[in-house]
């Protein structure tokens, strides 16, 4: 497969015909209703199961978490709780929730709902790809309807932050013991200010607004209701689609801003693009680093040094994103600074003498090849724009020799195949806001074999995360995590490929808004969403 330059890629684009794309969305019945265009599905909308944006950003407005964040990222804001105390030891946390929240079939949401969510979340029979977001849990209990004590056995510096992310969701516990595995499938309970509505995977998600609802964190002017009455969730995998859908109305707001048809939404009088740089971005190419085809760091190093990452960030993102060559961004929060001059950066002859040490030779068709077996690493990647990316890879690859095999799956379905053995290489990005929410996600041996897909299962680390977490010193903790960096950098177990900020477009007749970072979810609780007067 070839990787399309800049110039190809807007004539494929001309091709295409953008004027007269058809796209089979609905326009607004009324002005109440909003729809919102997105790239992919989630796989199922289970607060704490499931890891996707895609389920983050819709349950932010289907449920609410303990505390909320405010868009500078930093800032915590009361929610359920109205208030909290933290013991001098920071073991013990105390929220007074508030008395007044309702779920969204009427019932009224007490402290012991929020017990019942959170010690979902943290019950290993849950399977929580995110637990570690918890800290180390000693109890979650409501003495009473108001009172919730969140105890800890050892510090959790980030515990508020991680209590706002979509995993700590408040769900109504008969709605979830009535629907089983089909919560969050083919129904919801939640007290956010949008209420479930139906959802069709791979086509749409519609939710209704929470009439009763008005306990918005402050960061918002409106605490609710909700401006609009209904939102639909559309799935429009094609980027030139949603590039059209904007410009000409059948949609409204877009997170999902196509790099292709960024500049036409920037100069197209009825769309406005809103930019966050508060939190980061970065997209990667994993490998499961205990696979024959990967298993060696030479090999590893080599494919980090054949591939082009500017060139990409170039020819199939126009320059609206930063080429990548470390794990995070060098602005995130204890970021080693050490590894700035030690990144692998473009180097195709380099990647080519590591790969003959490495025993991988070149044959008569100029393939990699080793004792009779050809380098042929199989990538598994969603379908869409991040297929574009592992093409493009695998043309630089071939370069050098390496035959890259792709397999890519529809976002539906990815999530489960990308927590299998079935692998050499794989696709992802994530939103952070520090190494450690970094690092504890992806390399941490409780995690394998999802999120941590790499199977990176080094004692030394799991210690070294452990300390970083429960450091009560800033300097403590930047040391713990810088030595994880460099100990996943030098064993080149990412592929990185960039870091982008956040853009949301949307239509003019909605009121202009701010975007939200919290894991990439740039429209956050919805509240702000409205149509001009």
């Amino acid at each position: 497969m070839k990787t399309l330059s800049h110039m190809s890629v807007k004539r494929a684009a001309l091709r295409t015909g953008l004027a007269a794309t058809a796209i089979a969305l609905a326009m607004p019945a009324f002005a109440k209703d909003l729809t919102i265009i997105r790239e992919i599905d989630s796989n199922h909308y289970d607060p704490p199961r499931t890891a996707a944006l895609a389920g983050s950003e819709v349950l932010f407005m289907l449920a609410d978490t303990v505390v909320g964040l405010a868009e500078d990222m930093k800032t915590i804001e009361p929610l359920l709780a109205s208030s909290w105390e933290i013991s001098d030891d920071g073991l013990t946390y105390t929220f007074t929730i508030r008395d007044d929240v309702t779920f969204c079939d009427g019932k009224a949401m007490t402290a012991e709902d929020v017990a019942y969510s959170l010690n979902r979340w943290q019950d290993p029979e849950t399977k929580s790809p995110v637990r570690w977001r918890m800290g180390d849990v000693k109890s979650i209990t409501a003495p009473d309807a108001t009172t919730l004590v969140y105890e800890l056995n050892a510090p959790h510096s980030e515990l508020l932050y991680q209590l706002a992310q979509s995993f700590g969701s408040v769900v109504d516990k008969e709605t979830v013991e009535a629907l089983g595995a089909d919560f969050g499938v083919t129904g919801f309970n939640g007290t956010g200010p949008f209420c479930w509505d139906s959802w069709t995977p791979r086509d749409q998600m519609v939710m209704t607004r929470h009439e009763d609802y008005h306990w918005g964190p402050a960061n918002y002017e409106n605490a609710g209701p909700a401006q609009v009455e209904k939102i639909t969730w559309q799935v429009v995998p094609e980027a030139a689609t949603r590039t059209v859908a904007l410009m000409t109305g059948q949609g409204q707001v877009s997170p999902y801003v196509p790099f292709i048809g960024i500049e036409k939404l920037r100069m197209a009088p009825n769309v406005e693009v809103v930019r966050s740089d508060e939190a980061f971005w970065t997209n990667y190419i994993g490998f499961k680093i205990d696979k024959p085809m990967v298993n060696d760091p030479l090999v590893r190093q080599a494919i980090n040094l054949a591939v082009n990452q500017e060139a990409m960030a170039e020819d199939l993102f126009f320059g609206e994103v930063e080429p990548a060559y470390s794990y995070i961004s060098s602005g995130a929060l204890d970021w080693n600074s050490d590894l700035d001059d030690k990144l692998l950066t473009y180097d195709p002859e380099k990647a080519a003498a590591l790969l003959d040490e490495a025993g991988w030779t070149l044959n008569a068709d100029g393939k990699r090849e080793k004792d009779g077996e050809l380098l042929q690493p199989l990538a598994y990647t969603f379908t869409g724009s991040w297929a574009q990316v592992v093409e493009a890879v695998q043309a630089d690859l071939l370069k050098v020799g390496i035959d890259l095999q792709i397999q890519p799956f529809d976002a539906t379905v990815y999530w489960g195949k990308a927590a299998t053995q079935e692998f050499d290489m794989f696709t992802m990005g994530f939103p952070y806001i520090s190494a450690g929410d970094a690092l504890n996600l992806y390399f941490l041996s409780a995690n394998m074999p999802s999120p941590n897909r790499m199977n990176w299962n080094d004692p030394e680390t799991d210690k070294l995360l452990y300390d970083g977490a429960t450091a009560v010193d800033p300097a403590v903790r930047a040391e713990d995590y810088g030595q994880v960096l460099t100990k996943v950098h030098e064993a080149a177990v990412w592929l990185p490929i960039y870091h982008k900020p956040m853009q949301i477009a949307y239509s003019t007749e909605i009121k202009p808004f701010e975007a939200h970072n919290i894991y990439g979810a740039g429209l956050y609780k919805g509240l702000q969403l409205g149509y001009v007067d």
